[in-house]
């Protein structure tokens, strides 16, 4: 979940008070305190490369982040649009992904909304005594293990009978038909007014799940407290917190005695810094399951953030993510963990990792989401997720998992510029195509280096965004020998234009001689590009079945060439690749002369 009104100041923070803790991040940096431009808009374009890979250069095991999302709309899950958005990756994932809706305890009538959602699971009969209705958890999990996945159960949030009576006399609410009531409003983010009803509610949870998948499937599933406690999403104190998570974990555990369960789910900013610190000591003062350790980030919040202009108006102010600011969160996060010698080996689950929020608003809102449209996006999130490998290169506490918090949007307009893998008539956007790309990927990380990259050993030095690069990410299969490369070449700002392409020479050594296939993929403005098609039919809102035919043949990962005969002499081979701004290339080295 976003941290919605928490995060309107351009400067990126979350109104909390500065932690002095934060001159101890290696990145030295609080929140960042400047808008969300790029470093250096003058800065000359990259006009040459020069990439080396090592294809027997073994790295260990290639870490996969990308492998999970999530989202608000938890009765989304199962429409139509929702099954096909799940099946589809699930069908060309290399390994099964985390999946965290929002929702599950909130009371409601499982219509899905923009930004809400419930799981309607509690109840009370007239002597308070609890019962459930597991209707809509089923409809929701399977469809998520139908597909191929694995959920992240997200324990959230207070059912409306164990709302408590604080929060109907000091939530401010006045009646309106565009909210539903005190509930729906705010009340659900209380903490639950009897904890021995919540852990129950849990453990019911729990066993449900056990009984209807087994506990073989079960051992995949991650249980998280709550979501952003350290904002408006808690209305509690942090110790209240601290205690309704060790009753949620006992419940759990109570089940499932090797269940792993974890939090608290911050956001980036110094109040979830704060946050972050003190749970992570009241699970060391009280022995607490712990199993994973969750934390957000977000890239930008556009300001102003909703313009309210005339439909198809530019942005007021052009603005872009900033990566950068991203990274300084998840790099002060990770310090904090350090700080714990019995934490800092647990993974950490950046389990909304999003270049901008919110999820749920576009380019009618403001005209700088449009990058959720486009090939901008595909290739901030390759580059995003290096950059993650490359903190774990520099850290003792490691991510393992970077979650998008991105999904489908039902009712939109066609390419309506929310962060969703899907648009109207389940037209897949370009997004989806980097997780193809990633999919493709090997087992094996290989020795990869650009002398065009930005590299992120200071985060002091690289301004609001990072500078236009080229960067690369390698692998080899130990299952065949195929060696993949993963080049791309990306600034932070959206508005960049480049009439040149970027010249890049592409050295792969360690190869065994002989003959070689070479594969060619492309995400770029005329490649894996539904919304570039979409445009180019005239941008309709109501597009025929041939228009439709048109956009969907071209929405997938396409080839930027056909398979060519290539040849390693002395078991090295170099290749030249030109890339337009932004793209990024998938090169697939396959041995022999077939596919």
């Amino acid at each position: 979940m976003t941290s919605d009104l928490q995060r309107i100041d351009t400067d990126g923070s979350d109104n909390g008070a500065a932690d002095p803790a934060a001159e101890k991040n290696s990145s030295g940096s609080g929140v960042q305190a400047v808008p969300y431009t790029p470093a250096d808009p003058d800065a000359p374009h990259v006009r040459t490369a020069r990439v080396t890979v090592g294809a027997g250069d073994d790295r260990g095991v290639l870490d996969r982040p990308w492998a999970s999302l999530g989202y608000d709309e938890i009765n989304w899950t199962y429409t139509p649009q929702g099954r096909r958005t799940l099946g589809t990756i699930g069908g060309f994932a290399e390994t099964p992904y985390h999946v965290r809706p929002h929702y599950v305890f909130n009371s409601g009538t499982g219509l899905g909304l923009p930004h809400w959602g419930s799981g309607n699971v509690y109840h009370e009969d007239a002597d308070g005594n609890p019962f459930y209705d597991f209707t809509i958890a089923d409809l929701t999990y399977d469809t998520i293990v139908g597909a191929g996945h694995h959920p992240l159960v997200e324990l959230a949030f207070t059912p409306r009978a164990l709302v408590p009576d604080r929060a109907k006399e000091e939530f401010a609410f006045e009646s309106s038909p565009t909210l539903y009531s005190e509930y729906e409003a705010g009340w659900w983010s209380y903490p639950p007014k009897d904890y021995a009803k919540w852990g129950g509610l849990v453990a019911a949870l729990a066993q449900h799940c056990l009984d209807r998948y087994g506990e073989e499937e079960m051992s995949h599933w991650l249980w998280e407290l709550w979501n952003e406690p350290d904002i408006s999403y808690w209305r509690g104190t942090p110790e209240e917190f601290h205690d309704l998570y060790e009753v949620a974990a006992k419940a759990v555990r109570s089940v499932l005695p090797t269940a792993r369960v974890g939090g608290p789910t911050v956001t980036g900013g110094d109040k979830g810094v704060t946050f972050l610190r003190g749970f992570l000591t009241a699970c060391s003062e009280r022995d607490l399951p712990l199993d994973f350790v969750s934390f957000h980030t977000k890239g930008a919040a556009f300001s102003p953030w909703r313009t309210y202009a005339p439909i198809g108006a530019p942005a007021p102010t052009k603005q872009s993510p900033s990566m950068a600011k991203m990274l300084r969160e998840i790099d002060r996060m990770l310090a904090v963990m350090e700080e714990f010698p019995a934490y800092t080996g647990l993974p950490a689950i950046v389990d909304e990792c999003d270049a901008s929020v919110p999820a749920h608003w576009g380019i009618y809102d403001n005209a700088n989401f449009a990058y959720r449209n486009n090939e901008y996006y595909p290739v901030f999130q390759a580059k995003l997720m290096k950059k993650v490998l490359d903190l774990n290169a520099r850290h003792a506490a490691q991510v393992a998992e970077a979650t998008t918090w991105s999904f489908s949007m039902e009712g939109e307009r066609y390419f309506e510029g929310t962060r969703s893998f899907v648009t109207a008539s389940r037209i897949e956007k370009p997004l989806m195509n980097a997780y193809r790309a990633f999919a493709q990927l090997g087992d094996r990380r290989i020795g990869a280096t650009s002398d065009a990259a930005v590299a992120v050993d200071d985060l002091t030095a690289v301004g609001a965004g990072l500078a236009e690069e080229v960067d690369v990410l390698a692998s080899r299969s130990s299952a065949d020998g195929r060696v993949a490369v993963l080049v791309w070449r990306h600034a932070d700002d959206q508005y960049a234009e480049d009439d040149a392409p970027t010249v890049v020479d592409l050295q792969v050594d360690g190869l065994t001689p002989g003959a070689w296939t070479l594969q060619h993929w492309r995400i770029d403005r005329d490649h894996s590009n539904s919304h570039t098609v979409w445009q180019g039919v005239g941008a309709p809102q109501d597009p025929t079945a041939e228009q439709l035919a048109a956009i969907t043949q071209r929405q997938g990962l396409e080839r930027f060439a056909d398979d060519a005969r290539v040849t390693a002499d002395g078991g090295a081979l170099t290749l030249q690749v030109q890339l337009p701004l932004p793209s990024l290339s998938l090169l697939v080295l396959v041995p022999g002369e077939g596919a």
